[in-house]
């Protein structure tokens, strides 16, 4: 099951690497890029990681697509 998200969008307009976003977020690279990519869903503790240092809420990063 892939799963959708806007993590990458939000990555690239703050101009950040996935390596850049995983520091800034405290997790690993490679968990990163296995959201970005679908290929797993964050629990609620990574997501809001990701959205804090993304400056934006969980909620935009991880809505259904319409």
């Amino acid at each position: 099951m892939k799963y959708t998200n806007n993590v990458s969008k939000y990555r690239k307009e703050k101009k950040l690497t996935q390596v850049q976003l995983a520091d800034k977020a405290k997790i690993s690279d490679t968990q990163i890029q296995n959201i970005e990519y679908g290929e797993s869903a964050p629990i609620v503790y990574t997501a809001i990681r990701i959205a804090k240092a993304l400056e934006t809420t969980v909620e935009e990063l991880f809505k259904e697509p319409q």
